[in-house]
C-alpha cells in the first residue's frame, strides 16, 4: 500500500467519521473498515481497496457529486468508477434519496450486467458484512433489528440480499459468495 491508501482512509473518515451504523452506537467507520479489510484478504489491489474504503462516500456525503469529483481526481478514474458502480444513489444537497425499491433495483441490474470484476468483489465484501451484522444483531436483539432499516419489512430486505446473492453466485463464484450464501440462508430462516 501506498500513500494512496492512507489518503483515501483519511477521506473515508472525513466522510464516515461521525456517523454510526443505522440506530446503534458503532461507528460507521468499522464498516468500511471492514469492507476494505475483506476485499484485501479476498484479493484486492490497492484501488479495488480503496474504492472499498470509499464504496459509501457518494452516497452518505454531503454532496456526492462533488465527492465523486474528489476521489476521481485524487485517486483516479477506476477508482471513482468501481465506487459509483458500488452506489445506489448520488447525494444531493438538501434532497432525500430516491424510493428505496427503485435505487436497489437499479443497482442490481447494474451489477447483473455492467458490474466488473473490481465492483463485484466490493459489492460482495460490502454485502457479506452487512448480512453479519444483520444475523448477529438478530441473535442478539431480534426482530427489533428490522425497524432500524429505511424499509424495515424483512421479507423486501431478504429479497435484496438473496438478488444480490444469485447476481453474485453466477458472476463471483467462491468463498466470499459462497460465505454470503450461509448469512443470507440463517437470516432467511429466521424470518420465516
Amino acid at each position: 500500500m501506498s500513500g494512496r491508501f492512507a489518503a483515501a482512509f483519511a477521506l473515508a473518515w472525513a466522510i464516515h467519521g461521525a456517523q454510526m451504523r443505522k440506530k446503534t452506537g458503532i461507528p460507521y467507520i468499522a464498516h468500511v473498515m471492514t469492507v476494505c479489510a475483506l476485499a484485501l484478504e479476498n484479493g484486492a489491489d490497492e484501488d479495488v481497496a480503496i474504492a472499498a474504503l470509499l464504496h459509501d462516500a457518494v452516497e452518505d456525503s454531503d454532496d456526492g457529486e462533488a465527492t465523486h469529483h474528489v476521489i476521481e481526481e485524487q485517486f483516479g478514474e477506476r477508482v471513482a468508477r468501481i465506487v459509483m458502480a458500488c452506489s445506489d444513489a448520488v447525494a444531493v444537497p438538501g434532497k432525500p434519496k430516491p424510493d428505496w425499491r427503485e435505487r436497489k433495483e437499479t443497482y442490481l441490474r447494474r451489477l447483473a450486467a455492467e458490474a466488473d470484476t473490481a465492483v463485484l468483489l466490493v459489492s460482495a465484501c460490502d454485502k457479506v458484512h452487512n448480512t453479519r451484522s444483520i444475523l448477529a444483531d438478530l441473535r442478539t436483539e431480534g426482530d427489533v433489528v428490522w425497524q432500524r432499516f429505511t424499509v424495515p419489512d424483512p421479507n423486501a430486505q431478504l429479497w435484496y440480499y438473496t438478488s444480490v446473492l444469485e447476481i453474485l453466485e453466477r458472476r463471483l463464484p467462491g468463498a466470499l459468495t459462497d460465505e454470503l450464501a450461509g448469512t443470507v440462508t440463517e437470516i432467511a430462516a429466521r424470518v420465516a
